[in-house]
């Protein structure tokens, strides 16, 4: 009987795939195994097996796998269900799943090699220059790599050349499948089994007498083998010893000592430091453990709403606690990977090695481990924490789901697929492994607290914070009325400078937010009035003062910064607005003494950018620490008295229902950084319109108004909580294309749905990268069924993409677009 599997390929096509496999294969293979399989004329791909069946496929005949890549599945079926969601709620295809889910190194793909065809007899004077130089390369190695031909060549684009060479019979092509994790082995020394006896010991060192530096390396060992009862790495040996590496390589060639390797893990955390007890809760902690646990009973979705500074965390490792004595895994979301760096050193307090870490920061060998590790429930990675990336991994027993800051926008997917919210596929997640979820946030999504006013999810919150500490005294800075009487000092009020000099001659930390990097977005010529553009993009270039640039933020594209106007030559320019490196330069200036830094993407580009600043901050290396939106999320730094918003009108003023949300968020959570010890702390927020209403929310903390305000505003207008909405972007290079094809599309969406269809309107940056874009918004009353929307939509789709002028058109579905 022929047997045959199911494939998900990671390529985004709508369908799964069917192979051939034979009685043998089939009784090995499983669910979640991966299979490297022949796709189109020649390429390899991965793919994750979904079912083993005995059914032919009728429209294609089934081709024979390449070879079975894994002994044991390495996606769980929960794993399978959870991206299945996923791809069905969010309008994308499983394999655009599997891509974003999967690390790198697992998705296997073969690589073209260039051989030279030893079958035919080659004329050289036939071959065009770029062409001897591929086949003069192939006389000395017999294989060349698609990149090494290109470099060879010096050109981007060798296909043509390629094909050339192909019809002259010169080279053929081989596809090669290549593995790209390599696991980390580390040398090892020890000492030659022939010398383990005492008298061969010490005949050995008589012998070494001539040979000091080899005599002083196996004395070392000895040293090294008293101390420490673990294996003595090889480089370990090397500096003990003061010696080389040729020293140790000869003694291992006498067979005096013997060197082998030992597997292990890129990341790994110190287990000789001592494990601490957990905190005694205060009153008001303890109330809210108990909440959340009367609600984990009714098996309730629980929302953790605790002021800045309340001890949130300290909640969290209860529950861990307790969910670790169970022998269950526990997952711990974070919005931004800047917050990992503080809470991996107060859980690792407490919890030992038992931490493992996820996120993109990670290198692909990393991050294998990692998913190796949760796959096999190991010792080290019971607790993970991680990015909204964290959530693709394979828990086998997930019995606690933590979703930290869960209002954070940095939770949404935006490119590529899928566009997911994290916090809403966590819930998911949890509710497959029948696990308890807790979401935690001093300023509540409108979306969360609703379901919490709706009885649908449980609720504990902590109104005071940690120590009784007072909430920071917030304090609103006219600057129109400031700049009006000429009190300004470059971007600062009288106030705040006055504050900042009583923080700093105090020895307290100060945090400067302005959520915009770079110098100034804008340079003008004061002539013309013309301000330099991108390319590519609808937007201005902004100026980053420290590389002399122009920068786009949408495209990366850069110039350098010119000399005079380039529409009439004009030597006059200046610049307008500003960002964080404008600020950071007149902090400079206004206090010389002080040690400043910067966080914003431009320097927290590295691997480890983020430890090193917030480290140095913690520390108090630094007196003033300048940033965007990245300072906002949940980092606790003890001597921080002073907090100044450099200009709240830019978060306000913004083309977004959810602006005046997210402004009190940001603005709430930023001051949440200031005196979160025994000091109150201060706030100033430097604005144009201090009577704005929710600037004044934000003075008086009330929470519970803004969000009535929301929740009346959106059901007016028919936005979420009330409705959901599913935003279609259309993307083509031709303005006149896209706008017959989003009119086209539009209509038909507007037959089907009516009025609850906004659009189609251009963004306010209407071409990114060369390609024009209009948006279309979908809204959908809860009563009606999302699913029968979903497909409607997709069936339109169907219809447009069968007209041969708009199949060119990219459609992109961004489901709860927020």
């Amino acid at each position: 009987m022929a047997h045959f599997i199911n494939l998900v390929l990671p390529i985004p096509l709508e369908r799964n795939f069917t192979y051939s496999v034979t009685t043998q294969e089939a009784a090995l293979l499983k669910p979640g195994m991966r299979v490297s399989v022949p796709f189109g004329k020649s390429k390899i791909y991965t793919g994750i097996v979904l079912n083993v069946h005995t059914n032919a496929p009728e429209a294609y005949e089934a081709k024979e796998i390449h070879q079975i890549l894994d002994d044991v599945p390495i996606v769980t079926e929960i794993q399978l269900k959870h991206w299945q969601w996923i791809a069905d709620y969010y309008m994308c295809t499983l394999g655009e799943v599997v891509r974003s889910a999967l690390p790198n190194a697992f998705l296997l793909e073969s690589e073209t090699l260039v051989l030279r065809n030893t079958e035919t007899e080659v004329n050289e004077q036939d071959l065009k220059d770029d062409e001897f130089l591929v086949y003069e390369a192939l006389q000395h190695q017999s294989v060349l790599k698609v990149h090494e031909v290109a470099a060879i060549v010096d050109r981007k684009n060798i296909l043509p050349i390629l094909n050339r060479l192909l019809e002259k019979n010169v080279i053929k092509l081989k596809e090669q499948v290549f593995e790209q994790y390599k696991p980390k082995l580390v040398k090892y020394i020890r000492l030659g089994t022939s010398y383990m006896s005492d008298d061969a010991l010490e005949t050995l060192l008589d012998s070494l007498t001539l040979a000091p530096k080899q005599s002083q390396v196996v004395l070392a060992l000895f040293q090294l083998q008293a101390i420490t009862k673990k294996p003595i790495a090889s480089v370990e040996l090397e500096q003990a010893s003061n010696s080389s590496k040729a020293v140790i390589k000869s003694l291992v060639q006498k067979e005096i000592l013997e060197e082998y390797t030992i597997r292990v893990d890129r990341v790994d955390f110190d287990a000789t430091q001592e494990v601490s007890n957990a905190k005694e809760l205060n009153e008001y902690q303890e109330q809210a453990l108990n909440n959340i646990r009367k609600a984990f009973d009714e098996n309730k979705v629980t929302l953790l709403k605790g002021v800045t500074s309340s001890g949130k965390t300290e909640v969290y490792v209860k529950l861990i606690e307790a969910c670790l004595e169970q022998k269950k895994q526990v997952l711990y979301l974070l919005p931004e990977i800047a917050l990992t760096t503080q809470l991996i050193s107060r859980l690792q307090e407490y919890f030992g090695e038992k931490i493992a870490i996820y996120h993109s920061k990670y290198n692909v060998q990393e991050r294998v481990e990692v998913w190796n590790n949760v796959l096999l429930a190991k010792h080290k990675a019971q607790i993970v924490i991680g990015a909204r990336s964290a959530l693709f991994l394979p828990f086998s027993d997930l019995g606690l789901l933590l979703v930290d800051e869960e209002h954070e926008s940095s939770f949404k997917q935006f490119d590529p697929a899928p566009r997911y919210h994290a916090r809403d596929a966590a819930i998911v997640l949890g509710s497959l492994h029948a696990s308890k979820i807790l979401l935690g946030s001093a300023t509540p999504s409108v979306e969360t607290y609703h379901n919490v006013k709706m009885g649908k999810y449980g609720y504990a919150e902590i109104t005071r914070r940690y120590g009784n500490v007072s909430m920071p005294d917030i304090e609103l800075v006219d600057i129109k009325e400031a700049q009006r009487k000429r009190r300004m000092k470059g971007h600062f009020s009288e106030r705040l400078l006055e504050e900042m000099n009583d923080a700093l001659e105090a020895g307290e930390q100060i945090i400067l937010f302005q959520n915009r990097r770079g110098y100034a977005p804008v340079l003008e010529c004061l002539t013309c009035g013309h301000t330099p553009q991108c390319p590519n993009c609808d937007v201005s270039l902004t100026y980053h003062q420290f590389r002399k640039q122009l920068r786009c933020h949408y495209c990366g594209h850069h110039s350098a910064l010119p000399e005079s106007c380039f529409a009439c030559g004009s030597a006059d320019l200046d610049t307008k607005g500003f960002g964080t490196q404008q600020v950071e330069q007149e902090v400079i200036k206004l206090f010389p003494e002080a040690k400043v830094d910067r966080m914003d993407l431009d320097t927290t580009r590295g691997k480890h950018a983020y430890e090193k600043i917030i480290t140095r901050f913690e520390q108090q290396e630094l007196d003033i620490l300048i940033g965007t939106q990245m300072l906002t999320k949940g980092l606790d730094f003890r001597n921080v008295s002073l907090v100044g918003v450099m200009n709240a009108d830019s978060l306000l003023n913004f083309p977004d229902y959810r602006a005046h949300e997210r402004s009190f968020q940001l603005l709430t959570q930023v001051a949440g950084r200031s005196g979160r010890t025994k000091k109150r702390g201060k706030v100033i927020i430097q604005t144009y319109n201090p009577y704005h209403q929710i600037l004044k929310q934000v003075t008086t903390e009330e929470y519970e108004r803004m969000f009535a305000e929301q929740v009346y505003e959106r059901e007016q207008f028919k936005y979420p909580p009330a409705n959901r909405i599913i935003k279609i972007t259309f993307k083509h290079k031709n303005y006149n294309v896209l706008n017959e094809a989003a009119d086209w599309f539009c209509s038909a969406l507007k037959t089907n749905f009516g009025g609850n269809v906004l659009g189609p309107e251009y963004p306010p940056v209407a071409r990114i990268r060369n390609q024009y874009l209009k948006h279309v918004l979908v809204k959908m009353d809860k009563k009606e069924s999302a699913v029968r929307t979903k497909q409607n939509i997709k069936r339109i789709e169907k219809s447009f993409n069968a007209i041969a002028m708009y199949r060119s058109v990219r459609v992109i579905y961004n489901v709860d677009h927020i």
